[in-house]
Formats: structure tokens, C-alpha cells, sequence
């Protein structure tokens, strides 16, 4: 048995529609080659791409590494001063709550001496009063001065009595305070 030959089935066609044909396979192969050149430039571009996301994850990594370090030094810094200040309380509130009892002690010469001197000796009651924690400051003022006008407490005495009266924080800061002032009146402390 024999196969048609190709020229029979050419034969069979007429001329314009070999052109036709020719013409269809000539733009099939055009878009083919645009296709193929579409698809380089988008595998070109999907490469650039990633070539800059592997650039942009190496920045990311090393600013990871750089945070990492700067954060861990300033905490070993902070770590260092926060210690160093520290101590210098301890050290300063040591001298502070000396120099405090000394002068607390020169106070109460100069209130009894002032006291004692022409007029008979002044007792102030102790009263059930709240401890100032550092809240609301302006009430406890308030309170203490109504306790002082009520008792006829001396300026002179004002200060000393309201020690009595501070929670252990707020005592601190009052050593702070007399480290800092030689002289410390009913009115510097209310400041």
C-alpha cells in the first residue's frame, strides 16, 4: 500500500489557499517568537527580582545582627549605670540618714530651748493619720496643716512631726531633700 506523497495533497489545494495557509503559519510562528521573547524578558525580570530579595533578606539579616548587638550593649550599659547609681545612693543615703539624724538632733535642741524659753513646755499628741505614700499629696498637705493649726505646732516643728508621717519611699526622697538644702522649712518641703 502507498501513502499519498505530499505533493498529491498540495495538488490539492489551490494556490490562494497555500498562500492562506502560509500566511496563518508565517503569524502563528511570529506570535510564537513573541511568546517566547515575553517569556525571556518576564523570567529575566522574575530573576532580578529575586536577586534584589536575596539582597533586601541580607540587609534585613544584618540589621537583625546590628539591632541584636546595639541592644544588647546599651542594656550591659544601662545595666552598669543603673548599678553605679545604685551604689551612689546606698553610699549617699548612708551619709544622708547620719547627716539627717545629726541635724533631726540640732532641731530638737533649738525647738526645746524654744519651747522652754518664757512660756511652759508645748506636747503634741500623735494622731491615727495615713502615712503619705506619694498620692495625693495635696489632701495629706491639707491634713497636716489642719493637725498643725489645731495643736499650735511651731513652724520650726512642722518639718520633723511630718516625717513621722512618710512611707519609707517618700522618706528617701526627704533624705534627697536634705542633701540638698541646709535648711528645710514647712513651705520648701510643701514645694
Amino acid at each position: 500500500m502507498q501513502t499519498p506523497s505530499k505533493e498529491l495533497e498540495s495538488s490539492s489545494m489551490t494556490h490562494e489557499e497555500e498562500e492562506a495557509m502560509l500566511h496563518d503559519i508565517s503569524k502563528l510562528q511570529e506570535k510564537v517568537q513573541q511568546m517566547s521573547c515575553s517569556q525571556k524578558l518576564t523570567e529575566a525580570k522574575i530573576s532580578g527580582m529575586e536577586a534584589k530579595m536575596n539582597g533586601m533578606e541580607a540587609k534585613m539579616d544584618n540589621l537583625k545582627i546590628d539591632l541584636n548587638t546595639n541592644l544588647k550593649t546599651g542594656m550591659a550599659d544601662l545595666r552598669t549605670d543603673l548599678t553605679n547609681f545604685l551604689q551612689e545612693i546606698l553610699t549617699n543615703g548612708e551619709k544622708v540618714v547620719k547627716e539627717t539624724h545629726d541635724e533631726n538632733k540640732t532641731n530638737v535642741n533649738h525647738d526645746s530651748i524654744d519651747a522652754n524659753v518664757g512660756s511652759k513646755t508645748h506636747h503634741i499628741p500623735k494622731i491615727d493619720m495615713r502615712n503619705f505614700d506619694g498620692k495625693d499629696p495635696a489632701t495629706w498637705i491639707l491634713q497636716m496643716e489642719q493637725f498643725f493649726d489645731l495643736n499650735n505646732v511651731q513652724n520650726t516643728q512642722k518639718v520633723c512631726m511630718e516625717t513621722v508621717y512618710l512611707e519609707p519611699n517618700q522618706f528617701v526622697w526627704y533624705q534627697w531633700l536634705c542633701s540638698h538644702k541646709k535648711f528645710i522649712t514647712w513651705a520648701i518641703f510643701m514645694e
